[in-house]
C-alpha cells in the first residue's frame, strides 16, 4: 500500500507538468536547443561520478577495461544523441527544415527509399572507419516527399500538449534520460521519468543533467516500485505512457496480471485505455555465412559474439541469444573451440540484474547438455552455450523467451549453397524466434562479392528494426542518427518487441527499419573498444565521453593511442 504522502507527492508532480503542457509546446525553437546544450553540458560534468556509481552497483571496478562499458552505455551514449538532435533543431531554426542531402538517397530493388544517415560528421569518419549505416523508410516515403515525413512536431505542432509517462528500465543507464529526451524534443510532451529501482541511483546525475527542464516545469523524476508505476500509469493526469523493459511487464501494464489478464488480451480488451510505445526484448539472432577465413577473422568474430553474450552480463535486450551456423562450413568447429576459448578467457561478473540466476536455472534444466564455461559460483552467471539446438520444434525455450543473462544457443540450419543457407535463416528468424528488435549477419567480404544479390536480398528480408552487417547491432543503439526499435507492424495485443522509435536524431516520421554496414574486420582501431576483450577499454571511452562533450580534433590522438593499446 503506497503511502499517503509518496501519492500525494505523485499527483502533485503530475499536476505541475500538465499546467506546462500547452506552454512546452509554444516555447521557441531556440529555447529548447539551450534546454539540449544544458543537458550535454549536465552530463558532462556528472559523467565521472555517474560511470563510478554504476560500476560500483554492479559489483565492478571503476580502474578496469569493464568500466569502458559504463562509459559508451552511458554518458557517451547520451552525449551523442543529445548533440545530433541539437544539431537537427538548430538546421530547423536556420532553414526550417533538417537538410539531407539528395546524395545521400537510393532506391532499393524493392522500390523502398534509403537514406544514407552515418557517416555524416568528420569525427564519425575517423572513429568509425568503415561504416555506414542508412535508415529504410516505408512505402509511402519517396524521394520526392521524404521532406514531408521529416519532423511532423516542428511542421504540424499538436493543438494541445500532453504528459507522457516513461517507465525506465533497470539496465543501461542512457535509456532513461533518452527516452526522456525523445517524448520531449520529438512528440513535444512534458515527461514524467520513473526509474527503475535495479538503477535508480541514476537519479541524481539525471536530475542534474536535466536541471533546467525540470526547474522549468516541463519534466519531474520519481522513485518507487512496481505499485508506483502502476498507479502513474493509470492515473487521470497522464495521458500516454513509454516503456522499455519486458513483454511480460507490457502486457501486465496493460492487460493486468494473472489468467484475466491473459483472458483480456486474447480479447484485446486492455486495461490501460492510453497510447503505450515501447521498446521491448528480443531473441536476437546473429547469422554466421561460411566463408573461408584466417585464424586473425575467427578470433576477431569470437571476440565480437563473446561480446554481443556477455557485455553488460548479458544484461541487454540486444544480446546475442541464437548463433545460426551452417553444418557444412568446413571452419564451424574451429569457430566454435575459439569461441569457447574466448568465453573462458573472460573473468567471472556479478550477476546483478534481479532475477538472473532463476532465469538461467530455468534454461539449465531445459538444456541438461549446455556447456558452461566457467566456474559457476553463486551471484555470478558463467558465459554458456546452447549446442544441441534444432530448428524443430520451433517453440523451444531458447527461441521464444529472452534469457536476459549471458547463455546463448547455437544452431546449425542445414548446408547447401550462399543463397539457399541465407534463404533459409532468413525464414527461421522471422517466423520462429520471437521479437523483431534486431539481428546480425557476419559475412566475409569475398562471400558477399561472389554472391551480392543473395546478401542484399537476406538483408532486405530480415523483418527486424536494425539490421547489423559484421558488428553488433547494439552500434544502431549508440549512433543515434539511426532510429533504434521494433520493426513496425505489432499491435498491442501482440506486442513483440514494441511500438515506437527512440533516438531518431533526424526526426524521420516513418522509418521502416535501420541498416548498418561494418568491416568484417576493423583495420583503424584493431578492435573497436566496446569489445569485452579489449584491456584499455576505460580509457578510450572516457576519452570518447570528452569529444562528444566538447568536439575538438586536439582529442584524437588520446582516443587513438588508448584504443590501440586495447
Amino acid at each position: 500500500m503506497m503511502k499517503a504522502e509518496h501519492t500525494a507527492e505523485l499527483d502533485a508532480k503530475i499536476a505541475l507538468l500538465r499546467s506546462n503542457r500547452q506552454r512546452w509546446l509554444e516555447i521557441p525553437l531556440r529555447r529548447k536547443i539551450e534546454y539540449l546544450q544544458s543537458v550535454i553540458d549536465g552530463t558532462a560534468r556528472v559523467a565521472t561520478e555517474q560511470v563510478a556509481t554504476t560500476v560500483r552497483a554492479q559489483g565492478l571496478d571503476f580502474d578496469s577495461a569493464v568500466a569502458g562499458e559504463a562509459w559508451l552505455s552511458g554518458p557517451y551514449t547520451q552525449l551523442r544523441v543529445v548533440r545530433l538532435l541539437m544539431e537537427s533543431l538548430k538546421q530547423i531554426d536556420r532553414n526550417g527544415r533538417v537538410s539531407i542531402p539528395s546524395s545521400s538517397l537510393r532506391r532499393l530493388d524493392d522500390g523502398h527509399l534509403a537514406v544514407k544517415v552515418f557517416p555524416l560528421r568528420r569525427f564519425d569518419r575517423l572513429l568509425f572507419q568503415g561504416y555506414r549505416a542508412e535508415v529504410w523508410m516505408q512505402p509511402e516515403v519517396t524521394a520526392e516527399n521524404l521532406a514531408a515525413h521529416i519532423g511532423a512536431l516542428y511542421r504540424r505542432p499538436p493543438s494541445a500538449g500532453k504528459l507522457a509517462l516513461v517507465l525506465a528500465a533497470g539496465n543501461v543507464a542512457s535509456i532513461a534520460p533518452l527516452d526522456t529526451i525523445h517524448k520531449l524534443f520529438l512528440e513535444g510532451h512534458v515527461t514524467l521519468l520513473k526509474f527503475n529501482p535495479v538503477n535508480d541511483y541514476l537519479a541524481p546525475f539525471v536530475e542534474e543533467a536535466f536541471a533546467a527542464l525540470i526547474a522549468d516545469g516541463f519534466l519531474a523524476t520519481a522513485l518507487g516500485d512496481a505499485e508506483t508505476g502502476q498507479y502513474l500509469c493509470h492515473h487521470s493526469g497522464i495521458d500516454e505512457v513509454h516503456i522499455t523493459g519486458s513483454q511480460a511487464t507490457h502486457n501486465l501494464i496493460v492487460f493486468g496480471p494473472g489468467s484475466e489478464g491473459d483472458e483480456r488480451r486474447a480479447r484485446n480488451h486492455p486495461l490501460l485505455q492510453k497510447r503505450i510505445t515501447s521498446e521491448l526484448g528480443n531473441v536476437s539472432p546473429i547469422i554466421l555465412v561460411p566463408g573461408r577465413w584466417s585464424s586473425g577473422d575467427l578470433r576477431y568474430h569470437a571476440e565480437n559474439i563473446a561480446t554481443q553474450m556477455t557485455q553488460n552480463g548479458g544484461f541487454n535486450c540486444n544480446a546475442t541469444k541464437v548463433l545460426i551456423l551452417s553444418e557444412d562450413w568446413p571452419q564451424r568447429e574451429d569457430f566454435l573451440a575459439e569461441l569457447r576459448r574466448v568465453l573462458l578467457s573472460l573473468p567471472p561478473r556479478p550477476a546483478y540484474y534481479p532475477g538472473a540466476e532463476s532465469r538461467y536455472e530455468r534454461f539449465l534444466e531445459a538444456y541438461p547438455g549446455a556447456e558452461i564455461l566457467g566456474a559457476k559460483k553463486a551471484g555470478s552467471i558463467p558465459p554458456t552455450l546452447i549446442t544441441d539446438l534444432r530448428a524443430e520444434p520451433n517453440d523451444q525455450l531458447a527461441f521464444a523467451t529472452e534469457s536476459f543473462c549471458a547463455i546463448a544457443g547455437i544452431l546449425s540450419l542445414g548446408g547447401g549453397s550462399t543463397p539457399d543457407f541465407l534463404g533459409r535463416t532468413v525464414k527461421f528468424c522471422n517466423e520462429t524466434l520471437a521479437g523483431t528488435l534486431n539481428a546480425g549477419l557476419i559475412i566475409d567480404s569475398k562471400t558477399r562479392r561472389a554472391e551480392p544479390e543473395a546478401f542484399q536480398q537476406a538483408v532486405a528480408a530480415l523483418r527486424y528494426g536494425t539490421v547489423a552487417i559484421n558488428q553488433w547491432p547494439a552500434v544502431g543503439y549508440t549512433l543515434g542518427c539511426t532510429p533504434w526499435g521494433a520493426f513496425p507492424g505489432h499491435s498491442i495485443d501482440d506486442i513483440g518487441s514494441g511500438i515506437g522509435f527512440v533516438h531518431n536524431t533526424l526526426l524521420f516520421d516513418r522509418p521502416l527499419k535501420t541498416v548498418i554496414y561494418g568491416p568484417f574486420r576493423t583495420a583503424l582501431p584493431p578492435k573497436p573498444p566496446w569489445f569485452v576483450t579489449h584491456r584499455n577499454a576505460h580509457r578510450a571511452a572516457r576519452s570518447m565521453v570528452r569529444l562528444e562533450a566538447n568536439p575538438s580534433f586536439l582529442l584524437f590522438p588520446k582516443i587513438l593511442i588508448h584504443s590501440f593499446r586495447g
